[in-house]
Order: structure tokens, then sequence, then C-alpha cells
């Protein structure tokens, strides 16, 4: 079929694009529903690791620690190879929402915690002396100031979460990479039109996350920047 990217091949991959189109949904779907665990865990343990006890903080340290520490593929192969030998097994689309989602958990209580403890204590200690118990304070003054702090490096996580959506492939979970790969080692060989493909699709899912965080971020160092204007010019 000439060389690696040769019309034939091209011709070839637009004729099955479906193919793709199938992949790419997978990989959305598995995205979404792994980053709405990821951000429920994150919040959870996030909340755990600034709680005032001893053991929540512990909980939630074991976790962050465990899962960041230890690569996702090994994750999702002992979920898919080894459970089965007790009796627990799932399917594959299922194991990518959980394993995907649990694992970028970590990095969002990571985020949360951090968000959490960058708001001056000065506002705990106003909100208690306001009667504000722990609860009411989080939910009123620090929670929403987390949130505007925390959305860009959540946006990171996003991207990064997308993109370790194809370790599916590794076990046929029918995510894009998987439709790439085994559309391209199914007799054709057309792996360069395939993986160029694959490559631009990943990216039209990423790249617009980037640049709105990156807006977002800009937008955060203005409104900061002209409300120390603001105070220099008060004092």
């Amino acid at each position: 079929m000439g060389g690696p990217f040769s019309l034939r091949r091209w011709a070839r991959l637009f004729a099955d694009y479906t193919l793709f189109l199938e992949g790419l949904g997978v990989t959305l779907l598995v995205a979404v529903l792994a980053l709405f665990l990821a951000l429920v865990l994150g919040v959870i343990f996030g909340l755990f690791s600034t709680s005032s006890f001893k053991s929540l903080r512990a909980v939630s340290r074991v976790y962050v620690e465990f899962f960041q520490n230890t690569p996702l593929v090994i994750q999702i192969f002992f979920v898919y190879n080894a459970l089965p030998y007790i009796g627990i097994r799932m399917h594959e689309f299922l194991i990518g929402v959980l394993c995907v989602g649990v694992y970028h958990g970590a990095y969002v209580a990571e985020v949360v915690r951090a968000g959490i403890t960058s708001i001056p204590k000065g506002q705990w200690e106003a909100a208690r002396s306001q009667g504000f118990s722990y609860v009411q304070a989080m939910q009123y003054i620090i929670l929403p100031q987390t949130v505007t702090i925390v959305l860009p490096p959540l946006g990171n996580q996003a991207v990064n979460l997308i993109k370790n959506t194809s370790v599916l492939a590794l076990i046929a979970g029918g995510d894009l990479m998987y439709r790439a790969d085994s559309w391209a080692s199914n007799g054709t060989l057309s792996y360069g039109p395939a993986y160029v493909v694959t490559g631009a699709l990943y990216f039209l899912l990423c790249f617009p996350l980037v640049k709105w965080v990156r807006a977002h971020e800009l937008r955060i160092k203005d409104r900061d920047t002209r409300q120390h204007a603001a105070a220099r010019a008060g004092a």
C-alpha cells in the first residue's frame, strides 16, 4: 500500500471513520464519568486532609500516597487480571471509569487541600468569632473562595484524565486508542494515519480545556492585580 502515509492508507481510514468516532464516544463517556468520580473523591478526601481529626487526615494521606505513587497501568491490570481470581469481574468500561476516576481523585484531593489551606487563617477565625460552625464556615466562606483558586489545576487534571483514558486500550476497552490500534493492525498496518488522526482527536478534546485554564489564570491574576492596586491606593 505504499509508504506509511500513502493516499491509499488515508482513503481506507476515512472509509472506516465510524470506528474512530465510536472510539471517541467511548473515550468521552469514560472521561466524563471518571472526572465526576474523581471530583467527588477529591472533594471528600481533600476535606478529610484539612480536618481536625487525625484519623480522617490519615485516611486521606494513605489514599493519596498510594494512588499517586503507583502507576495507573498497574492498577488497571490488577483490577482486570487479579480480581477475577476472587470472583470479582467487571466490564472493561467500568474498570476504566473506576480506575481512572480513583487514580485522579488522589490528585484532585491534593488540589482541594492546597486550595483550602491557601485561604488565610484570619478568615477562619473571623467565621468562628461570628458563631459559624466548621461546616458553615466551609460552606459559606472557605469553599466559595477555594473554587476559584482550584479551577485552573482542576482543568489541568481534566486534561490529564482525558489522555489517561487511553490505558483502556491495554484491556480492550473499546476506547479511541484501542479502536485505532485494532484498525491499524487488522491487515492494513496503517499505523501512521491511525495514530495521526487519534492524536488529532485527543488534541481537539484537550486543547479547549488548556486554553480555558490559561484564560482563567489570567483573569485571576488581573483581579488580584486590581485588588492590590486598590488596596495600595486606599492606604
